[in-house]
């Protein structure tokens, strides 16, 4: 089981926020995410939004810090990743 937190370095809402991802599995991401306090309306299509006063929390329960790139890498690796869908919008 391995769990996967890129640093708070995206802008949101007044905050910045890290994205937790599973090289595994959905379930294991909820459970994981679900132990950590993140409510289910913080998951986004194949990650969730960590806010970073929760990103120490979230890498002494067990993720692993890696950059953006990793992070990435290690979803689409897992066939895990979930891209937006541009149905409807001019690109």
């Amino acid at each position: 089981m391995t769990v996967y937190i890129d640093p708070p370095t995206w802008a949101g809402h007044g905050r910045m926020w890290s994205h937790l991802v599973s090289d595994e599995s959905y379930d294991e991401l909820h459970t994981f995410a679900a132990s950590i306090g993140c409510p289910p309306r913080a998951f986004e299509r194949d990650h969730y939004d960590v806010p970073s006063n929760h990103y120490g929390a979230a890498v002494r329960a067990g993720a692993v810090a890696v950059d953006s790139r990793e992070l990435v890498r290690r979803l689409t690796g897992a066939g895990l990743r979930q891209r937006k869908r541009w149905e409807g919008r001019a690109r």
